[in-house]
């Protein structure tokens, strides 16, 4: 392993879409994604919509840095995680903003995969850290 620094003031992908947008770095191998939703942000509609899912299919382990989220999984389990807060979520969940804070975590898992495919139809625009379009 060699020494690598990578920063979100200049993520390498930038994943757009209403109300949310997902900025991805990595180092020694391992994607790391900071999520970044508005109040009002609902995955189901702002993320799963687009994608044609009702429920996300992605494995997360997510740690919260500020805000709220609730998760639902599809088992009718319902919780609402806050700052500090270290999550494990299998895949089958639908996740939305709670209160009017923006909530911001750090996907340590799945975040390669997240909303993958999905920036044109989700309105937004995928863009590598200069924010020019990636084609």
């Amino acid at each position: 392993m060699r020494l690598e620094i990578a920063s979100f003031e200049s993520p390498e992908e930038v994943r757009e879409f209403e109300k949310g947008r997902f900025e991805l770095i990595s180092a020694a191998g391992l994607t790391v994604g900071r999520a970044i939703y508005e109040p009002g942000w609902v995955w189901s509609e702002h993320v799963g919509e687009a994608l044609g899912k009702e429920s996300c299919d992605v494995e997360h382990l997510v740690l919260v840095v500020s805000g709220r989220c609730a998760i639902a999984m599809d088992d009718g389990t319902e919780v609402v995680v806050g700052p500090g807060d270290l999550c494990a979520v299998p895949p089958g969940h639908d996740s939305w903003v709670v209160g009017d804070e923006p909530y911001v975590s750090l996907h340590i898992l799945g975040a390669s995969v997240y909303a993958r495919g999905g920036e044109k139809k989700l309105g937004g625009l995928g863009s590598g850290g200069d924010g020019k379009p990636r084609s």
